[in-house]
């Protein structure tokens, strides 16, 4: 029980296609994996992905999101009128803002999946805990999306 010591936190969506150890092909104790729909942020995850960078000294954060993502789906939706649980509500609303409302139908919510890991990522670097990290150079924070289709993942940039 010699402790962890993963590579890289992968801030990835809830999605059962899309577990980050068979995406990246990794084993047990490589990433430190943290889900949430759609990557929302909130204070539990922040305060994961902290865990894992301040104390467990990784020094990558990848945030992945994906084709076909549901969360991202329903806030595009949302916004044509249609209701929401509380909850589901919620994500979409972190969600709105990466919505590009000049595409239409899947286009919408394909490019809304892209936009969105570009906003968390953004707002991971900005983070106070994680800041000073990322501005030496001690953290990297990308942004990843898998496609669903192809089994691929590229780089968001």
């Amino acid at each position: 029980m010699g402790g962890q010591h993963p590579f890289a936190v992968v801030l990835g969506c809830v999605d059962s296609r899309v577990p980050p150890e068979l995406v990246f092909d990794q084993g047990l104790g490589d990433l430190l994996t943290v889900r949430s729909a759609g990557e929302v942020l909130d204070e539990a995850v922040l305060g994961s992905i902290a865990y894992g960078v301040l104390e467990l000294g990784v020094p990558l954060i990848a945030v992945l999101g994906h084709q076909g993502c549901g969360a991202v789906a329903a806030a595009v939706h949302a916004e044509s009128g249609g209701a929401l649980p509380a909850h589901i509500r919620y994500l979409a609303e972190r969600i709105r803002p990466a919505i590009d409302h000049g595409l239409e139908g899947e286009a919408r919510i394909d490019a809304a999946v892209t936009e969105n890991v570009r906003r968390f990522r953004a707002r991971l670097t900005a983070e106070p805990d994680l800041a000073a990290r990322f501005a030496d150079g001690c953290l990297a924070i990308v942004g990843a999306r898998y496609e669903l289709t192809s089994q691929l993942v590229r780089k968001v940039p």
